[in-house]
Order: C-alpha cells, then sequence, then structure tokens
C-alpha cells in the first residue's frame, strides 16, 4: 500500500461516523466540571500533606 491509499482509506474511515463521536448522555460542561472538582481536591490534599513549610 502506498502512502496516497493509506490516507484515502483512513479519510474515509473518519468521514464514515454518523454521530460525530460523542455519547447523548456525556455532557461536557458535566464532564469538565467533574475534572476540575477532581484536580482541586488532589491540590487541596496535596497541599494538607505538603505542612513542612
Amino acid at each position: 500500500m502506498s502512502l496516497a491509499s493509506t490516507a484515502a482509506n483512513l479519510v474515509t474511515l473518519a468521514e464514515g461516523t454518523e454521530h460525530g463521536g460523542n455519547h447523548e448522555s456525556l455532557s461536557p460542561y458535566l464532564t469538565g466540571g467533574g475534572a476540575l472538582l477532581a484536580l482541586l481536591l488532589l491540590l487541596w490534599i496535596t497541599t494538607r500533606f505538603n505542612r513542612d513549610r
């Protein structure tokens, strides 16, 4: 297979999606808010254990 035919096959495969890759039940705001909350919780835990400063 040449590079051009491989690229053409990948483009065809990528265009074949009907739903855009997102699941209907996933909200980007809820996912981002949950990730932010988890990171803030980890930051708070880290600062509680680092009391030597």
